[in-house]
């Protein structure tokens, strides 16, 4: 079969090797300019994986059977049109790569929260005596994790709604949405779109499969007439399979019992989301036959994801927390609400059609100065500015420079952007790397 992988970037450069190992003939076709993929291209040299950079050529598609789209490719690509016009098959890297699995999947989605939860998961299973692996959106293609991978290894996989756009047969044996907040309007135009996206996680699943649903969203509350069982988390509502009373998170077993497992303080993470984010974990590891007592032990010792909420270096009793994940409101709004000290807080980047006057409450209360960089430096800059010290720094270097010496005794420098990367950087994890290594090198 003839294969044309739209995007060289991560998914894509995996996926090409998986189709080539399958006996398939691929071509990879990036709009972007070569001069950023270096190594991808010795890569596809070496491998004799025909390339070109730089255009889509429409050309392509005269010996094309099927399409693969890495994550993000827009819909309305010349490409991608043209394709859809002659009838050929459009799919995403995590379809195909589904195709050729044969392991049992766990598939988390939602706007925030979904690395965490996904982490989470894995680390609860590990610690249970079940092989898993975590893959996807987290950062490891679900592609690349398929070579020689033992068939009875649980796939906890991470998916964006990029990656649910183009899926045809995926179906997780449970799937989970954590939450659905205005993220990706860009690329989906509407809400109601970016929603019926999300909920595509559960379009093929059946009645032996499970969906796990955050009863407190009340997009999620709604049921849209999934085929596979659904359990329930809650915090604000005593409701649903898992939720919190008294300070305890309460569980309902097979007989429809309560039991308690564990008390809310002796979760390892801070913050209200990551309450969430546990009795999400537990319900799908408690799909797998984990034990209450593995489940509790695991939750008290989890120790995070990196570029969430990550305590980098602590200098003079002043904090400076790695938070580069966080590219929407919805997802810094938790973070400026995760600490009691005075924050100053980096933030910017591509903007998303950000809305923030969602944070006004939180920075009223917890942000004493704010440094804003990249595309967005002007928009926060002018939005906060009658609150709040505002100041606009070029780049990310002379942000946390100006950071430091702003900084006092207990203050926690939190650089949690609310955008996307890419004006100034390949993705969240390399603008997060940056950060990183900037404060270590601070003295």
């Amino acid at each position: 079969m003839n294969i044309l992988i739209i995007g060289a970037s991560r998914s894509g450069k995996a996926v090409s090797m998986l189709a080539k190992k399958l006996g398939h003939q691929v071509f990879v076709s990036e709009i972007e300019n070569e001069s950023k993929f270096t190594e991808t291209i010795a890569f596809f040299e070496k491998n004799a994986i025909d390339f070109e950079f730089g255009k889509n050529s429409i050309q392509l598609l005269k010996k094309s059977d099927i399409i693969i789209t890495s994550p993000g490719v827009p819909r309305e690509a010349e490409i991608i049109c043209e394709a859809e016009k002659r009838n050929i098959p459009v799919i995403s890297e995590i379809e195909f790569a589904y195709q050729n699995c044969k392991n049992p999947i766990i598939a988390v989605t939602g706007t925030n929260g979904k690395t965490t939860t996904t982490a989470l998961i894995s680390h609860i299973l590990n610690n249970s005596e079940k092989n898993s692996i975590v893959a996807g959106n987290i950062g490891v293609p679900f592609s690349q994790v398929l070579e020689n991978i033992d068939e009875t290894t649980i796939i906890v996989l991470e998916v964006s709604s990029y990656q649910l756009d183009r899926i045809q047969n995926f179906r997780p044996k449970a799937a989970v949405i954590t939450n659905i907040t205005p993220d990706h309007l860009k690329y989906h135009k509407t809400m109601e779109d970016y929603v019926e996206t999300k909920w595509k996680i559960s379009l093929n699943q059946i009645g032996n499969d499970l969906l796990i649903l955050n009863y407190d969203d009340l997009l999620l509350r709604k049921n849209r007439l999934a085929k596979s069982k659904i359990e329930y988390f809650a915090i604000d509502s005593q409701a649903g399979d898992a939720f919190v009373r008294d300070g305890k998170i309460i569980l309902i077993n097979k007989q429809q019992k309560e039991e308690e497992l564990m008390l809310v303080n002796q979760l390892s993470l801070p913050g209200k989301h990551n309450i969430y984010n546990s009795l999400a974990a537990l319900l799908a590891a408690r799909a797998f036959e984990v034990t209450n007592e593995n489940i509790r032990s695991a939750l008290s010792k989890f120790e995070g994801v990196n570029h969430r909420l990550e305590l980098v270096r602590t200098i003079k009793s002043i904090k400076f927390i790695n938070d580069s994940k966080a590219t929407n409101v919805n997802s810094t709004w938790y973070a400026l609400n995760s600490y009691d000290n005075n924050i100053i807080w980096i933030a910017g980047g591509r903007g998303d059609n950000n809305n923030y006057s969602d944070l006004d409450d939180s920075v009223l209360r917890n942000v004493k100065q704010i440094i804003a960089i990249g595309e967005e430096a002007e928009a926060i800059s002018n939005h906060f500015c009658l609150m709040k010290d505002c100041i606009i720094a070029d780049t990310l270097e002379e942000a946390v420079f100006e950071a430091y010496s702003l900084a006092a005794e207990n203050d926690v420098v939190l650089f949690s952007p609310s955008c996307k990367s890419f004006d100034m950087f390949l993705n969240f994890e390399q603008r997060g790397d940056v950060f990183k290594e900037i404060v270590n090198n601070l003295k």
